[in-house]
């Protein structure tokens, strides 16, 4: 069923669509909080740490295609909202194929890529080792996690959010139960915790691949090459993703230089980085609900051509963003060093992430409207914007880095971190209405007419 009319999208109804997806974002750090908490309580400081320059590399591979989850949850929306279920198709087709082929690209590229990325990341060896092991199991998710976002994005676009959170909960759920045999029954250590990983994201690719084709099999039994590979469709597509994985490259090359900085201050500060920064991944996913439903909600107006719902959509979103933003504020306030503690049993990692918690505490509202926006230019696909504002706050973040480590050591390198977000969603802002009036002009649609 399509989206509601403007008068009736009250506060709850925004809040029933957010919450599933909340939950379901929140399933995603929880599995590298799994990885963290095992790797945590094996001998020293390396087996944490080379976890969390694992984890990073594959975040950064990964997330470098996350286009593939953001393009096609806008244009799926669009395409929802105008009720044309048969470019809905061929636009997940399409995904899908894209997914599948860059899966196996790095797959096949697997070598130089881990080798390259590690040296890139910088360690200690015992900390590289333990990463270089990880990641040997890890990469074999490539294709099946690249296939989800396809799918991931599919489901959030039409509004089925309780199937992405079945899907997330089912992935996280093969994760714990397959580390927990690789690492203590089988005693693969490191290596044991990536390979369950991609265990997990087969299982959410098999399951997210047979209810798409359940859900449209009549209309993909319909479905020529022809109309697959459609250039003009094809071209669309490519300059969105192509937009959004610069602004993702961006967002990813901050994140590396962030933690190489860190990993130069020794392995101890770069593992309580690596659990502060679980917090942080934490407060994103949560906090990306609520953006995920601004993003769904959003292509779905303009795919009705419908201003007044789309103002509605940003103003509900944006009040339900500050309300969880001062929820996680609360809860690392009073329970932050808890938290730390069940991530780690290492005192000295515990006392250092322990000082640099209250970054961790501020974090949620500093950051929350940059994540918020995203969603709203993301369902509008107005990803160029998106692009530009992203290569300007990185090349800010990087030489306010630069400037503050030396005076201020690691306590610099946070500041110069929260001052990336802010500018990211004060930027944003100021972008939003001459986007939507972009969006909203006839020259600019995005969605075509309602199919019959």
């Amino acid at each position: 069923m399509n989206s509601v009319a403007p008068a009736t999208l009250s506060y709850r109804q925004v809040l029933f669509l957010a919450i599933p997806i909340i939950l379901a974002n929140l399933t995603q750090p929880l599995m590298s909080a799994v990885d963290t908490a095992v790797a945590g309580h094996l001998p020293g400081a390396e087996h944490l740490a080379g976890v969390a320059l694992g984890s990073l590399l594959f975040n950064l591979i990964f997330w470098g295609f996350g286009f593939l989850r953001m393009g096609t949850t806008g244009v799926v929306a669009q395409y929802f909202g105008a009720g044309n279920n048969t470019s809905l198709v061929l636009t997940v087709g399409r995904g899908l194929l894209m997914g599948a082929g860059l899966g196996i690209l790095v797959l096949l590229l697997q070598s130089p890529l881990i080798s390259a990325g590690i040296a890139l990341l910088g360690a200690s060896a015992e900390a590289g080792e333990q990463a270089r092991l990880y990641a040997s199991g890890r990469v074999w998710a490539a294709p099946f996690a690249l296939i989800n976002y396809v799918i991931l994005g599919w489901l959030l676009g039409c509004q089925r959010v309780r199937v992405a959170l079945a899907i997330q909960i089912l992935i996280n759920l093969v994760n714990l139960g397959t580390v927990l045999v690789f690492v203590y029954g089988l005693d693969w250590g490191v290596s044991g915790i990536g390979r369950a990983t991609a265990v997990a994201d087969f299982s959410g690719s098999a399951a997210g691949v047979f209810l798409l084709w359940r859900s449209y099999r009549g209309r993909f039994a319909d479905t020529s090459v022809a109309a697959l590979l459609d250039t003009t469709a094809l071209r669309r597509l490519v300059q969105i993703n192509g937009q959004i994985f610069v602004r993702t490259a961006c967002l990813l090359a901050t994140m590396t230089w962030f933690t190489h900085l860190g990993a130069r201050q020794g392995d101890a500060l770069l593992a309580a980085n690596a659990i502060l920064l679980n917090f942080l991944s934490f407060t994103s996913y949560g906090l990306d609900g609520f953006a995920h439903a601004a993003e769904t909600l959003t292509g779905s107006a303009v795919g009705q051509r419908n201003a007044k719902r789309l103002s509605r959509v940003i103003r509900v979103c944006m009040v339900w963003g500050l309300a969880g933003a001062l929820l996680y504020a609360l809860v690392y306030g009073m329970a932050g060093q808890h938290l730390i503690g069940l991530l780690t049993n290492q005192p000295d990692i515990q006392e250092l992430a322990a000082i640099y918690l209250p970054w961790a505490v501020i974090a949620p509202l500093i950051s929350m409207p940059a994540y918020l926006y995203d969603g709203v230019f993301m369902g509008a696909t107005r990803t160029r914007p998106l692009m530009l504002i992203m290569l300007g706050c990185s090349a800010c973040f990087l030489g306010l880095s630069l400037l503050l480590l030396p005076w201020l050591g690691n306590h610099g390198l946070w500041m110069s971190f929260m001052v990336f977000n802010a500018l990211r969603g004060v930027c944003l802002a100021l972008s939003v209405r001459p986007a939507i009036h972009e969006t909203l002009t006839p020259q600019t649609a995005a969605a075509p007419a309602r199919s019959p």
